[in-house]
This record gives structure tokens, sequence and C-alpha cells, in this order.
């Protein structure tokens, strides 16, 4: 048992690996008794303040029904519920919410604004994701990795291909690294992680033993790994107008049959935080399979994600325990 309690959670990096295993355990502990009809509330009382700048589908409910299963009220403040940043800073926004709740979840662009809330609100803070970071997809990913192959965490292997500057690949390479996994994260050259994220991730994987690797070789990447995982290629509130280099310079790495077969591993399977152009059934995806003459998909193929390797549905769902557990934690 470690205690978390009035912990923030901001980023991978700010935790031990048997703190991260902690939750992991009792992600699944929460889990098995919201299926057996026996679960415990441990926040009965608790007031929680879900600040989202970013709209969101998965974190959103996530936060909302983990509360609500364990006992505890939250109050939803979209884009134009609050202040923050406009009429009031972040450090007066949050010395505010700190006084009438008892943790704060944040979901917006800089994550200097979350690690802000963090240092001024005195209660728990929660990153739901920014720009650089996007830890609770992590927790629920490496909850699901462990579900599918029945393997230590320090055993897992995983490749993800894509744009790696952002906050998935960021991510999955610190949870990787601090939890001893072998991590591949492979893109073109011009988009892999700064070198500040890759130091990191080195530093601490020199203590847990993890394999880390930061290449753009697909096939190297690929090969042997038990899951296969990716992101957009072009993230909310970015212009229209960079889709043409993004797509020209990601193509290689979408996640197709070749891509796969490229594992060798026909056991693996496919990982994806959601949401996903893999087909013309949304606004954008439409939008950029008609734009650039695509016959499916973007960075997953339609064939890909719909078969039965993808176990994104079971990653979404682990949003939730895992998402309860830190509340749990620091809370209960």
């Amino acid at each position: 048992m470690y205690n978390l309690r009035n912990r923030s959670f901001l980023k991978e990096f700010d935790f031990s690996a048997a703190e991260l295993a902690f939750l992991l355990r009792l992600a699944a502990a929460l889990k098995t008794a919201r299926y057996a009809g026996n679960e415990v509330p441990r926040l009965t009382g608790k007031e929680i303040a879900l600040v989202f700048e970013k709209t969101s589908t998965r974190t959103r409910s996530a936060f909302e029904v983990a509360a609500h299963d364990q006992g505890a009220h939250v109050t939803y403040l979209d884009p134009s519920g609050s202040q923050l940043g406009h009429k009031e800073s972040v450090a007066d926004t949050a010395r505010v919410l700190g006084r009438m709740y008892d943790a704060i979840e944040f979901r917006g662009s800089a994550h200097a604004a979350v690690e802000e809330l963090a240092a001024k609100a005195g209660v728990p803070v929660y990153n739901g994701l920014t720009d650089e970071w996007h830890p609770t997809q992590t927790l629920a990913d490496f909850l699901t990795m462990g579900e599918s192959s029945r393997k230590a965490y320090d055993q897992l292997s995983y490749c993800f291909l894509g744009d790696c500057r952002g906050n998935m690949a960021r991510s999955l390479l610190a949870m990787g690294a601090v939890m001893g996994a072998d991590v591949r994260i492979c893109g073109p050259a011009g988009l892999l992680p700064p070198d500040d994220v890759r130091r990191l991730a080195a530093a601490r994987a020199s203590d847990s033993g993890a394999r880390v690797t930061v290449t753009d070789d697909r096939e190297a990447a690929l090969a042997g790994v038990d899951f296969v995982y990716t992101d957009v290629w072009v993230s909310m509130g970015e212009p229209k107008e960079i889709w043409r280099e993004r797509v020209e310079l990601l193509w290689p790495y979408q996640v197709n049959r070749e891509a796969i077969e490229a594992t060798g591993n026909p056991r693996v399977k496919f990982m994806h935080c959601l949401p996903a152009f893999h087909d013309r059934d949304t606004v954008v995806g439409r939008e950029a399979i008609d734009e650039f003459g695509l016959e499916e998909g973007l960075e997953v193929t339609d064939e890909i994600f719909e078969s039965p390797r993808s176990i994104v549905f079971d990653q979404a769902e682990n949003r939730l325990h895992s998402i309860k557990a830190i509340l749990v934690a620091t809370l209960g």
C-alpha cells in the first residue's frame, strides 16, 4: 500500500514505479467490485470541480461516473463556464476553487496551467489532458495491456507510431520508462519527442531497466512488439492548413495491414486513445479522406480499427477504472 492522499496527478514522471503499480492494482480491484456489484463508496460528500478548456467524451464521462460511483459530486465547468485565463488568472481561480472543492480536474492546452492550479489550489489536481501530457490515459493503457497480455508491466512491449511530439507519445514514453517496459516511439525525424523528455526517460529507464527506443525506423520499432499504438495526426485546435504537410510526413507511419505484419507477432493488438479517424463517419475524417484522396482512414485503416486485434474500447472503458483509482487513492 502507498499513501497518495492529497497528491496531484499531473504527469507520469512525478511517480515511482511502485506508486503507479499500486494505482493499477487499485484500478483492477475497483473494476472487479463494480462488475460484482459490491463497490464500496469511499468519497461520500466530496466535491470535485471539472474544468474543461478542451471538449471531451471519455475524460469527462470517466470522471463523472467514477465520482458518482464513489459517492462524490462534480461541477462541470466548460470553456464558457468559468473566467479561467480570461477575466481571472489561473492562480486566482485555483485559490477560489480550492476553497470550495476537495479536488480539481483540468483539461486544456498549457501544461503550465495545470501545474499552477496544483501549486495554488491546496487540493489535489488531476491532469485530464494538456498539450504535453496525458497521464490518466496511459494509466488506463497499462491496465489494458496487462489485462490483454497477462504480462507483468515490466515485460510489456509496445510501439507508438505517428507524431511523437504530442502528449500521447510523451506519456507513453514516460510511463514505459518508469515501469520498466520495452517502449518504442517511432515517427518522422522532425516529429520526435523533445530532447528534455528523452533525457528524463533515459534517466528513469536506467533505474527501472526499461528498454527505451526513439527512432524513425518503422520496421525496427515494430519488430516483435505486443501492441501497436497510434493517435490522430491533427490535434484539437490545430489549423486545417497544416494537414497536407502533416499527412505527407506521417503517411509511412499509418497503422495498416503492413504495419501489423511487420511486428511478426500473430497475437499483436492495436491501441488508440480515441477519437480515431479510421473511416468517413466523422466530419474531420470525411474531409481529410476527401482532401487527400485516401481510400480509408488517416492514422489507422478501418480494417485494423474494426479487427479482432483492436482493443480500443477496452482502453476507453478502463479510463473509468483508472481515474476512479486516482480519486480513491488521493481523496478516499
